[in-house]
């Protein structure tokens, strides 16, 4: 199979596009301070925008300065604070906790890259310290700052970005499906850990979502096995939006009650 894009190769399954049109609910977040990572493109800047329609002032971090920028030029009318930096790194995390200045009601934890569908014997290094240094050691090293903040107000959300392949083994590859395994991980002990402190922390796990993020069939014994699988069983892909209005109802008081979640928001692919 060629190399292509991982929303190419969604299409290339299902074939059209998921059609829905997003509303949004005045004030849900007025006077609310958010942070959302990955916010410059996809899912972030879809959970980005939904927040500032809703009346929340967003730290908007990505590692596209540039990116961030046109988020910021496009949308004046929004209360959009952008952060450009590595968020894995302990620098980029300090400059968006300071943006906050001092208060985080909620995170969204949306940063994410794939990897090459490689199974566990074809994975080197590099591309293993990478896929986990972004999917889960930035998630860390964020929340880490930010849920101090939390325990003194008494309250907050955090929402981490999982995946259909942190709830099976047959969505990507070893590198990935590791790092959402653990995102998952993170996000049920932490629950446990801060719930009676009030705090709760929930995961969304996508199905297909049609994004800018790069997948390529970098093995074949990937392409044989799962290309199969994903034909018979995958969904049609969700927009960007779709995704967002699953992540900002967990983050909103309208997930009151909900905590140690991992909502599958993948058309029902996790059903099957």
């Amino acid at each position: 199979m060629d190399s292509t894009s991982t929303s190419n190769i969604w299409k290339d399954i299902m074939g059209n596009e998921a059609t829905w049109q997003e509303t949004t609910t005045g004030g849900r977040f007025a006077g609310k301070i958010i942070i959302v990572t990955g916010a410059a493109s996809g899912i972030g800047q879809a959970t980005a925008l939904r927040i500032a329609k809703e009346g929340g002032r967003v730290i908007a971090a990505d590692i596209s300065k540039e990116r961030l920028d046109a988020l910021v030029e496009e949308n004046k009318g929004l209360d959009l604070v952008p952060v450009a930096g590595d968020i894995s790194t302990e620098e980029t995390v300090a400059a968006v906790v300071a943006a906050a200045g001092g208060r985080v009601d909620a995170l969204a934890n949306v940063a994410g890259i794939m990897d090459n569908f490689a199974p566990i014997h074809e994975i080197d290094d590099d591309l293993w310290d990478r896929v986990f240094r972004i999917n889960v050691t930035a998630l860390m090293r964020l929340t880490r700052a930010v849920v101090p903040l939390m325990l003194d107000a008494g309250t907050g959300s955090v929402v981490n970005v999982a995946s259909e392949a942190g709830l099976r083994g047959s969505a990507a590859g070893a590198a990935y499906t590791a790092s959402k395994h653990a995102v998952v991980g993170l996000t049920k002990n932490s629950a446990v850990m801060y719930g009676p402190k009030g705090l709760r922390f929930n995961a969304v796990a996508p199905g297909p979502t049609i994004t800018n993020i790069v997948a390529n069939w970098g093995s074949q014994l990937a392409a044989e096995r799962l290309g199969p699988l994903m034909q018979a069983t995958v969904p049609t892909p969700a927009t960007a939006a779709q995704l967002a209005a699953s992540i900002t109802f967990l983050l909103s008081d309208d997930g009151t009650n909900v905590n140690g979640a991992i909502l599958a928001s993948d058309g029902g692919w996790s059903a099957l």
